[in-house]
C-alpha cells in the first residue's frame, strides 16, 4: 500500500510542477508556448485555457496533499 501512494506521490508531484510552471507570469513563462497566457483578464483568469489550467493546478495539489497526509498517517 505504501509503494503504490509513493509511486502516486511521485507521478502527481512531476503533473503538479508541471502545471505549475505553465501559469503565466509577469514574464509569461512555458505558458507562452502553448498560448495560455494570451488572453489574461483584469484579475489574471480571462481564456477558458486559463480556467482549466487553474481548476486542474488546484485538483492535483488537494490531490498531492491528501496523499501526503495518508502517507505521514501510515508511517
Amino acid at each position: 500500500m505504501t509503494f503504490v501512494l509513493d509511486f502516486l506521490e511521485v507521478i502527481v508531484s512531476l503533473v503538479l510542477i508541471l502545471l505549475v510552471l505553465m501559469h503565466s507570469g509577469k514574464d509569461s513563462g512555458l505558458s507562452g508556448a502553448f498560448g495560455v497566457g494570451s488572453g489574461a483578464g483584469p484579475l489574471g483568469g480571462g481564456s477558458t485555457v486559463e480556467k482549466n489550467l487553474n481548476r486542474w493546478t488546484v485538483g492535483f495539489a488537494v490531490v498531492f496533499f491528501l496523499i501526503t497526509i495518508i502517507l505521514v498517517k501510515i508511517g
